[in-house]
């Protein structure tokens, strides 16, 4: 029964992380007047709040007395920050003026994919091949672009935007990956390894929001929505502990989804075929990632196991 509960508490956590998500997505949306607070680009606005966290995570690391990464585990820990935060909100600013809001979330179900590719080269010493993920992940991308359609570039600049969306997804799933073998290995160090990640971000996105241009028409609010934000990276970097990248990355799946199916109850009640079989296949596959059988990675062979 214990070890039932130690496999349950993940997934339910990984479940409340993507309501978080979606409810981050939602809230302009259902409060359309909410914009007190100090309004910020969003590349300023990530990294107030990553430095928020890091405060927060420095203070409770000091606290546990918790032993603090050097040398190559400090460069690995900015590394994971640099490919899971600064990265992909650079990429994707860059692509938003060219790739429209459907297209980028349907671009990101590709996270999973990448990293079922990815975990057995870049994970930790316990990394598994998930028995059929690579199947199961490529029926969630087919699923997420039946209710996110996706519009295929015409021009060189949507073609850069969708390729620099293509390129934040891959760097997201190796980031997870290389997350999850870090604090494999520094068990008693996992709270200053997520403040040195976020430290390191939140210093790359300040520096970078000098140069790269940002329209004011994004900007965030610094307002009371940040604490469900901090209690998401929070859960991020529990579940990094405690679950594989494959299963930590269906969050680009169950979070979309979830936001989705609750702006169609509130705006349009009627649902097509597709958006049913569309929502249908990323359940049956989501389900598959968290729960499937695995079987043990075997990277030196250099083959992709699909079945």
């Amino acid at each position: 029964m214990p070890n039932l509960r130690q496999k349950q508490a993940p997934i339910a956590v990984l479940l409340l992380l993507c309501v978080l998500w979606a409810a981050a997505t939602l809230r302009f949306d259902l409060f359309p007047r909410h914009a007190a607070g100090l309004q910020l680009s969003p590349m300023v606005h990530e990294a107030a709040v990553l430095g928020l966290f890091a405060s927060l995570t420095a203070v409770m690391a000091a606290f546990r007395k918790n032993r603090w990464p050097r040398g190559r585990g400090l460069a690995e820990a900015a590394m994971v920050g640099a490919w899971l935060f600064v990265l992909p909100l650079v990429l994707t600013e860059f692509a938003r003026a060219n790739v429209d809001e459907s297209t980028r979330v349907a671009l990101f179900s590709l996270t999973p994919l990448f990293a079922v590719v990815f975990e057995p080269y870049l994970g930790g010493d316990g990394a598994a091949v998930r028995r059929g993920g690579f199947v199961a992940a490529m029926v969630a991308v087919a699923g997420t672009m039946l209710v996110f359609p996706i519009e295929i570039p015409g021009s060189a600049a949507s073609f850069l935007g969708f390729c620099a969306v293509v390129a934040s997804s891959a760097s997201i799933a190796a980031a997870n990956c290389r997350g999850v073998r870090a604090c494999e290995k520094a068990v008693d160090a996992r709270l200053s390894f997520a403040t040195v990640v976020t430290i390191a971000a939140a210093v790359g996105l300040a520096a970078l929001s000098i140069i790269v241009p940002q329209d004011r028409a994004n900007a965030l609010p610094l307002d009371a929505w940040t604490a469900p934000d901090l209690g998401a990276l929070g859960l991020l970097f529990w579940l990094m502990a405690r679950m594989s990248a494959v299963r930590m990355t269906t969050r680009f799946l169950i979070a979309p989804l979830l936001a989705n199916v609750v702006g169609l109850a509130i705006v349009r009640p009627h649902v097509s075929w597709q958006g049913w079989l569309g929502s249908l296949l990323i359940g049956m596959a989501s389900g598959w990632l968290l729960a499937g059988p695995d079987e043990p990675a075997d990277a030196s062979s250099g083959t992709l196991r699909i079945e």
